[in-house]
């Protein structure tokens, strides 16, 4: 994996994942591509040519990514691009600059592979290359101890899932409104004096809602699994963060029409279904146990076919040569 110039550090798997601590990137999300394959996440291109194959992120105006394709390149390696920010509404803001537009056009035309981490983005994809594979983010569920699920017994209450209060089609405040009566404790993350006064203003009663400043990540996973349910009503279209933690603390999560949830949580998800629909199921998979159990192997089952390290290191060997490696 290659980000170039980003942000997140340079990052080795190859002697697997190890334990999850705060200091380092977890094996998720864009992350989780290199770690089950035993690969590296990296800024510097002269580093991430040492490989056969790199995906390299595009991010920012696309003019890093160039220069490092090119690098790449130079040193005969396979090259797959995909998109860092993939919901629709970030790939309509890096779009809409006309520069930016014809970058990405030459960047897919000339690339070896395109990744698509939601089914949105294979048409666009599909315009420019006639490579194009959609493969979903992957999480290490099937790995030994990255199960931080708590027994159905003890977990209470929901978790809003989502936490950018400023993105119209995340409807967060619309979330927290609609189960402002359901009478369950609501955990919240939030940050920032704007957010704090705007989930203020909705009038919750003191005992029912918990807003929790932003955690690291061992810490959110731990917060999240002591709730039974994890809900956003997000339209974003997003590869689905959220969802795959949920499914690491083995919590189903009902709302975002991302592409995990839509894998993993197939009579929950909000893709086709309204926000009363939602309510609905919200209240049932609170009441009734059968049905919440029911939903938590569903989720299990269909996580490890299609989002676990395993499952997704075989998708990627079949379209990056090198991309067989274990993490372990």
């Amino acid at each position: 994996m290659l980000n170039p110039s980003g942000h997140d550090p340079s990052q080795s798997y190859e002697q697997g994942v190890g334990k999850l601590t705060g200091s380092e990137h977890p094996p998720v999300n864009y992350h989780g591509y290199a770690a089950c394959t035993a690969g590296a996440f990296y800024r510097e291109p002269e580093l991430a040519g040492r490989h056969r194959s790199v995906l390299l992120l595009l991010r920012g105006d696309f003019k890093q990514a160039r220069n490092a394709f090119r690098v790449l390149k130079a040193h005969g390696c396979f090259v797959g691009i995909s998109f860092k920010e993939s919901g629709t509404h970030q790939i309509a803001d890096q779009l809409a600059h006309p520069g930016r537009l014809a970058l990405f056009r030459e960047l897919a035309a000339n690339a070896d592979l395109c990744l698509a981490s939601t089914p949105e983005l294979v048409p666009l994809y599909a315009s420019v290359s006639r490579q194009v594979v959609q493969i979903p983010t992957p999480y290490p569920i099937d790995l030994e101890g990255w199960d931080f699920s708590l027994p159905p017994s003890e977990r209470r209450g929901i978790f809003i899932g989502t936490r950018e209060f400023d993105v119209p089609s995340r409807n967060h405040l619309l979330a927290l409104a609609a189960v402002r009566t359901l009478s369950e404790n609501i955990t919240v993350i939030g940050s920032g004096p704007r957010t704090l006064r705007l989930i203020k203003t909705l009038g919750f009663p003191a005992d029912q809602l918990n807003v929790s400043p932003r955690l690291g990540y061992p810490d959110y996973l731990r917060l999240m699994a002591r709730c039974r349910i994890v809900l956003q009503f997000d339209q974003s279209f997003v590869p689905g963060q959220v969802a795959g933690d949920a499914a690491m603390c083995g919590i189903p999560t009902i709302g975002g029409n991302g592409a995990i949830e839509r894998l993993i949580c197939p009579w929950l998800h909000g893709h086709g279904r309204t926000f009363s629909e939602l309510i609905r199921l919200t209240r049932q998979i609170l009441h009734d146990d059968a049905f919440y159990e029911q939903q938590i192997l569903t989720m299990r089952k269909a996580a490890l076919e299609s989002i676990s390290f395993a499952s997704v290191r075989e998708q990627l060997a079949r379209c990056f040569p090198g991309a067989t490696r274990s993490p372990g």
